[in-house]
Order: structure tokens, then C-alpha cells, then sequence
């Protein structure tokens, strides 16, 4: 088995016990490594002398950030891997935007560490042959990207994308369940991408076939959404739910749009669906050209059962966000409710544990979010199982609970039928058909 091309590899890290590990399994592999315990000795180096720098983030002195940001003013041609056990969402796509060719959770494996060695070695070749290509600057929106939550192995390679796919045209189709945070993820993309226009927003399954089209493509005097985001980004949640007629539009305008790039009317397209588009397509459902379109860059954004540990960030998160739309100071959670929530299997993912936490911070006595604050099934997660002592004939029936419930968030909302779907999980027309059965006496 031939050995890879050896190179000059910078590896800085305050932990000696990590570093002496890592460099040795690098020279085992062929490298020539120097080491650094911190970025102060790091940046004292000639960094133009290293074929690759790898980076620890959190270090006294000068730290990983620091590190990155030398290399890339002094030896531009170096790729940089950062490794961090503290990642989050912002500083992870922050990273990815300064410059960095990667960075990889800690602890750090081996086997993995090594392929990306040579991954980055081949970066650094090809840059080096095209040397027109220029060294993408630091996005001036970065730094107002939406706040996503999450420092999960999942979650890193979420942003890993957002931050490599934003600056470029791309068309980008989010995969994922209902309620993962989608659209937050085509917001964030848009965010860092530059572009000076707006973002602009429509489901495919929230009107009927003529609304519809006539909202994406515009009539008569009326722009359609496609105008409405020249220059920015636009958003078509639920594409599964695109007609038939209406996907063959879409893909005549993407095809313009090839030849508009560069230009003010320029749009940039993020679709998401719920469904497996590639079944679709193989039923007839779904037309592979606009398909084909819409995948250059696919990424699966993750539910909660693949990032478990990101739940109690993401209760944290909430707790602030609807304590702070309701102008209260930030509840204490309950022990045992802090336990249902980490303990229930969240099947409707991200959006349901946002609802049952602002559900609790509306319900919430005092200062404090109680186990009984929270819907019964939630509570129960912690406790064994779902509670049925107690039942008797005094009860309501779903239905009326049901009708109790919606009311409620209608009263929430103002009124506001769209921000009440949005908060019950279902879109506006099933809202409608909610209300309709209600005056139909239907329970």
C-alpha cells in the first residue's frame, strides 16, 4: 500500500497529551510535523512554510480564531482545520466563512483526522494549480446570521454546509421532517449569502393551484414572488406540493434564470420538502428535469432524535426567546420538567418543542415553568408513562379540548389565523377546515 505525499503540518494544541497523539499518528502516516502548544507560538512560526495547519479553537493566548486568521493573511495558499469542543452555530459557520478548510469536533478520530489530511493536501494542490482563483473574503453578514441552536455532530455539518454553499449561487434543497427548522436554515443561508435583495417566502401547500401560481409567477399587473426576490433569495417550502403545471413553469424560469446570473434580476432558490422527491419523480409525481434543477446542493437537515443532545440548548433557547416576546424576565424550569422534556421523543421535532415551550411560558405561575405547565404527554415522558388515573365522565372530549385549545391561540395571536397555524403545527387551510367542521356541528 503506498504511502501518501508527505507534508509540512502545523499542529497546535494546548493539551500535550492530544497533540503528542495526533502528531504521531501524522508521522507514522508520512508527515513532517511541528507542533505548537499554543497560538502564540504557532503565529511565531513561517506559516508560508506549512502545507496545512491544524488548530485547536479554545487556547490561553492567542486561540485557534487567532491562528486561522494569521494563516490566512500570511500564507493564503494553507488550508486551515480547526478542532472545537465548544462549537456552536455561530461561530461554526463563522469559521467556515473566515477561511477554514474544515473543522471537526473533538475528540478527535484518528482514522478520520488522517483522510482529512489528504482531503485538505489535495485542496491546497488544486488551489495552488488554479491561481486565479480567488480567496473568498469574510462575508460582512455573517455576523447577522438567524440564530440557530445546536452544537451536535448533526448540527456542525449543517452549518459546515450553510457556511461553504451561502456566497455561491447555488440552488439549495433543504430535506427534512415537518418542524426541523427549514425555512430558519434558508434564512441563515441567505443571511450569509450577500445578496442585497430580500428574502422572500412562499409554501407551495398554503394555497390552491390558481392563487398559487398567480402568487409565484405573478398576472397581469401583480408581480409574482419570482420578482419580488430579484436580487435575494427565494423560498418555496413543501415543492412536493408544486403542481403539475406549476413545476413546468418553474423550470422554464430556472432556465432563464441561467442566463441572468450576475444581473439585479438574479434569484437565488432554496426549496425544502418534507417527501422523497426522487420517489416522486420515479411515480410521475414530480418532474425529474426540475428535479435535476433543484438538487445542486441537497442538504438533509436532521431531526431531533439525531441530535438528542442539542435539547436542553434548544429549551434554554426558547425559554429566553418567548419570555423575551412577552417582556418577562426568563423562567426557572422544574427539575421534573426539565426531565419530561429531555425525556419525551419529540415526533414533531424542532416545532413542537418550540410550542410546548412557549405553551409553558404562557402558562407559567411566577417566575417558574412546572412540570404541570407542560401538555400531559410531554409530563408524563419523565414519569414512566401517560396518565389515566383519574378519568371519569366530567372529562371533555377531544374535540372540545381541541376547539378550548385553538381559541386559546387565536386569543394569543390577536386573532391572527396565519401566526395561529403556525403555532398549532398545521398550515392555515387545515385551520380552516377545523373552523368549518365547527360550524358544521361536526366533533
Amino acid at each position: 500500500m503506498s504511502r501518501p505525499n508527505p507534508a509540512r503540518v502545523l499542529l497546535v494544541d494546548d493539551d500535550e497529551d492530544s497533540r503528542e497523539l495526533m502528531a504521531k499518528a501524522l508521522r507514522v502516516a508520512g508527515h513532517l510535523v511541528t507542533e505548537a502548544s499554543d497560538g502564540t507560538e504557532a503565529l511565531a512560526q513561517d506559516l508560508g512554510g506549512f502545507d496545512l495547519v491544524l488548530t485547536d479553537l479554545q487556547m490561553p493566548r492567542a486561540d485557534g480564531r487567532a491562528v486561522l486568521l494569521g494563516t490566512m493573511q500570511r500564507a493564503p495558499q494553507t488550508p486551515v482545520v480547526v478542532f472545537t469542543a465548544y462549537a456552536d452555530a455561530q461561530s461554526a459557520m463563522d469559521l467556515m466563512g473566515l477561511g477554514a478548510y474544515d473543522y471537526v469536533p473533538r475528540p478527535v478520530d484518528l482514522t478520520r483526522l488522517k483522510v482529512l489530511v489528504q482531503r485538505a493536501l489535495e485542496w491546497r494542490r488544486l488551489k495552488l494549480e488554479n491561481t486565479t482563483l480567488r480567496d473568498r473574503p469574510e462575508d460582512p453578514h455573517a455576523r447577522h446570521a438567524l440564530p440557530l441552536v445546536g452544537t451536535s455532530p448533526a448540527m456542525l455539518d449543517v452549518y459546515k454546509v450553510i457556511a461553504q454553499v451561502a456566497p455561491t449561487p447555488a440552488t439549495v434543497l433543504l430535506q427534512g421532517d415537518s418542524g426541523t427548522g427549514k425555512e430558519l436554515i434558508a434564512r441563515t443561508i441567505h443571511a450569509r449569502s450577500g445578496r442585497a435583495g430580500a428574502f422572500v417566502s412562499l409554501s407551495c401547500a398554503a394555497l390552491p393551484e390558481e392563487p398559487l401560481l398567480a402568487r409565484l409567477f405573478g398576472v397581469e399587473d401583480a408581480h409574482g414572488v419570482l420578482v419580488e426576490a430579484a436580487g435575494g433569495t427565494l423560498f418555496l417550502d413543501d415543492i412536493d406540493e408544486l403542481p403539475a403545471k406549476g413545476q413546468g413553469l418553474l423550470l422554464r424560469a430556472l432556465e432563464e434564470r441561467s442566463q441572468r446570473r450576475g444581473t439585479a434580476e438574479d434569484v437565488r432558490l432554496i426549496t425544502a420538502t418534507a417527501h422523497d422527491l426522487h420517489a416522486a419523480a420515479a411515480a410521475g409525481k414530480f418532474r425529474e428535469e426540475l428535479l435535476f434543477r433543484l438538487q445542486v446542493v441537497t442538504l438533509a437537515v436532521p431531526p431531533l432524535t439525531a441530535r438528542p443532545e442539542d435539547i436542553p440548548l434548544l429549551v434554554d433557547h426558547f425559554l429566553a426567546h418567548y419570555a423575551s416576546l412577552l417582556g418577562r424576565p426568563t423562567p426557572a424550569l422544574a427539575p421534573d420538567a426539565r426531565q419530561a422534556l429531555l425525556s419525551y421523543d419529540w415526533p414533531g421535532t424542532v416545532r413542537e418543542l418550540a410550542q410546548t415551550v412557549e405553551r409553558a411560558v404562557l402558562l407559567a405561575r411566577g417566575n417558574a415553568v412546572l412540570r404541570a405547565d407542560l401538555p400531559s404527554i410531554v409530563g408524563a415522558a419523565g414519569h414512566g408513562g401517560h396518565p389515566t388515573h383519574g378519568l371519569d365522565s366530567d372529562w371533555p372530549t377531544l374535540a372540545v379540548v381541541e376547539r378550548r385549545y385553538i381559541d386559546r391561540v387565536l386569543q394569543h395571536t390577536g386573532g391572527n389565523k396565519t401566526r395561529a397555524a403556525e403555532v398549532l403545527g398545521i398550515d392555515r387551510r387545515t385551520l380552516s377546515r377545523l373552523f368549518a367542521r365547527e360550524r358544521h356541528g361536526e366533533d
